[in-house]
């Protein structure tokens, strides 16, 4: 398939960017500040607290999968900066309900309506391959993993600061961020998809299931959307397990996972905004799978066995450099499918990805209980993320396959001379 070299400039990326580190900030705003309403809403019962703040996590996922679909194809007729545009208006909307919102059915409601604008991740990617050359893609889509690193670092820190003035102003001020960009992008960011690429929208194509059609309809896209499937595990089964088990093994307190994971951040953000555009060229995108897959899977293995908090800090700086194989599988996926179809796909993706968000706390929770109860036979605590390096191995096996008999005879972006 040829492609023709592609218009957008800088100013689409950085828009992308900016709209990503928005969606990422806006989260992190609210992670020390919704529990403490839910309380609220729930007159101090922790159990039922927990309990509604799951259901409410699991209601912004599922949102975020049955939109995504739709965003993507909706994008693939009208454009891409049109659906982006709303979706920072739909965000903006949710946090003005969570800042408003004197009743927990409305927290629900600021939540839902939160995971179906999140879907801006998939128009988000999808503008990213339209205003990049096949052989930028990779290090293009190392915007995405900085924008979620140093979304990550500030906001925590801007929502912990902001709640010492009152538990909404957090709300107010995302919502605001968001239609700032929204104005920015109205006003200087011009549209990547042109006409001639466009198709018509039809809900059987948005429909989520129909979207994974599209994922196995062509043998290429459907290996390598497996791979990053069960990368995907992998790092899902390390969230949800990560305060649960530094706490059990180390003792952390919450300053100390707050900081690790400002750490994580940090590490994400310099490889992927970074470093990653000098060593992907360098190393070819299938090189880069290898060696970035292959990292993960050492780091995940460290977790388990470390017995000592710094040692989690030190396997941390090694894992981020890990961070450069999913720019790389999904450049290569890009390059699978035809330019029309690049929304509706990328919005299969983040379904995809929105699954995993919903199946891994389902199997890495109850296995961390498990094995860290005192009574356990064998204790093994760090028995997720012997899980998550099994799905790193089962990722990397994919891809090997992927590279030896689906795409054998696929030529490798030229690599820079060191």
């Amino acid at each position: 398939m040829s492609e023709s070299q592609p218009s957008g400039g800088r100013s689409g990326l950085m828009f992308i960017f900016v709209t990503l580190l928005i969606d990422i900030i806006g989260i992190g705003l609210i992670i020390p500040i919704l529990p403490e309403l839910v309380l609220e809403f729930t007159k101090q019962d922790p159990g039922t607290a927990a309990r509604m703040f799951g259901i409410m996590g699991a209601l912004f996922t599922a949102m975020q999968f049955l939109c995504s679909p739709v965003q993507g194809a909706v994008s693939d007729q009208v454009g891409r900066k049109p659906v982006l545009l709303v979706s920072l208006l739909g965000s903006a909307l949710s946090y003005g309900i969570l800042a408003l919102a004197g009743s927990l059915p409305l927290l629900f409601l600021g939540r839902a309506l939160a995971g179906a604008a999140g879907g801006s991740l998939t128009v988000a990617t999808t503008y990213i391959v339209d205003v990049s050359a096949p052989e930028d893609r990779g290090k293009n889509f190392g915007l995405v993993g900085a924008a979620f690193g140093l979304g990550f670092i500030l906001g925590p820190a801007l929502g912990g600061l902001l709640g010492h003035f009152g538990p909404r102003l957090p709300f107010w001020v995302a919502g605001g961020l968001a239609l700032a960009n929204a104005l920015y992008g109205w006003l200087r960011v011009p549209e990547s998809h042109p006409l001639e690429r466009r198709r018509a929208f039809t809900w059987k194509q948005a429909n989520p299931i129909h979207a994974f059609a599209l994922l196995v309809r062509d043998r290429r896209v459907t290996w390598i959307a497996l791979a990053l499937f069960f990368s995907w595990m992998s790092q899902s089964s390390l969230q949800n397990v990560w305060v649960l088990y530094t706490k059990a093994r180390f003792g952390w307190d919450m300053a100390h996972t707050g900081t690790s994971l400002a750490v994580v951040g940090l590490g994400s953000a310099i490889v992927q905004g970074g470093l990653i555009r000098v060593l992907l060229p360098r190393l070819g995108d299938r090189r880069a799978v290898y060696f970035g897959l292959g990292l993960t899977l050492l780091a995940q293995i460290g977790y388990g066995l470390a017995t000592q908090g710094w040692m989690m800090y030190a396997i941390i700086a090694f894992a981020s450099l890990g961070g450069i194989s999913g720019p790389a599988v999904q450049a290569i996926l890009s390059r699978q499918v035809d330019p029309r179809e690049q929304g509706a796909v990328q919005g299969a993706v983040t379904s995809l990805t929105s699954l995993t968000g919903i199946i891994s706390p389902l199997i890495a929770a109850p296995l961390f209980a498990h094995f860290s109860a005192k009574e356990a036979v064998p204790y093994v605590p760090g028995a997720p993320f012997f899980l998550a390096a099994l799905y790193l191995l089962v990722s990397m096996g994919l891809m090997v396959f992927v590279f030896r008999k689906v795409l054998p005879a696929t030529p490798e972006p030229a690599a820079a001379s060191a």
